[in-house]
């Protein structure tokens, strides 16, 4: 997925209301831009970290930038606009290169499901059972190498896991998808001190047959793509 206009650097002033950012560019301009994660962001929203924002001038955006990525400055970045995910992964799923899940020829997303929910894809092909596919961003990292999840407290996450449950319950298949936006891990686990209630909600998940994929990506200040399979250290 590479990003609609080009981004240029600039450096975080403060991160506040959770989607807004005051930063600096090179020039010295501040300006506010809209940052499209609900998250902590824990480990990303320090004052003084190399940011990379995308310009816009749709007049419909309050806003003329918004945040895309955290340039670690060690040839290593983070993604982190949260809907970028569901975007890199939708057409990579209709081209069929994801391997678990390459079978599927019929690709849609948002579909109603469950208890006033919404599954981010749901995959259907002749002959198969239905595959009902939940992403979630991760950009948490607090060990060398080692990615992690939720990085927040997810009561949203953990319906979520609940509703895979009830689909393979039903006969469905159902995985939960962790696109890693960062390019300094090669492994993923679930951060349960930040937490448990999530940790043992995909724990009965998993037993009840929903499957785990992670999934690394490549990252550019001209586009985030999706990676290979990383190691699930549980």
């Amino acid at each position: 997925m590479r990003f609609q206009t080009q981004l240029v650097p600039a450096r975080l002033i403060r991160r506040y209301k959770r989607f807004l950012a005051d930063c600096t560019l090179e020039d010295g301009t501040e300006v506010t831009a809209h940052c499209a994660n609900p998250g902590s962001m824990m480990g990303l929203a320090e004052p003084g970290m190399k940011i990379w924002l995308e310009p816009n001038d749709d007049p419909k955006k309050k806003l003329n930038y918004g945040w895309r990525l955290v340039d670690h400055e060690n040839g290593h970045f983070t993604g982190v606009d949260t809907s970028v995910p569901n975007r890199a992964l939708r057409s990579a799923l209709a081209a069929r290169q994801i391997g678990p899940l390459a079978a599927y020829g019929t690709v849609r997303a948002e579909v109603k499901y469950g208890t006033n929910s919404r599954i981010d894809f749901l995959l259907s092909e002749a002959g198969l059972p239905d595959a009902y596919v939940e992403v979630k961003s991760v950009t948490l990292n607090r060990q060398p190498g080692l990615a992690e999840f939720p990085d927040s407290v997810t009561a949203r996450g953990a319906k979520h896991l609940a509703e895979l449950t009830r689909m393979v319950e039903d006969g469905h298949r159902a995985v939960m998808l962790y696109l890693v936006q960062r390019t300094d891990c090669t492994r993923f686990t679930l951060a349960h001190d930040i937490d448990p209630a999530y940790a043992g909600a995909y724990s009965m998940a998993v037993r009840t047959g929903v499957e785990t994929l992670c999934i690394g990506t490549h990252i550019t200040p001209q586009a985030i793509t999706i990676g290979q399979p990383l190691a699930v250290d549980m």
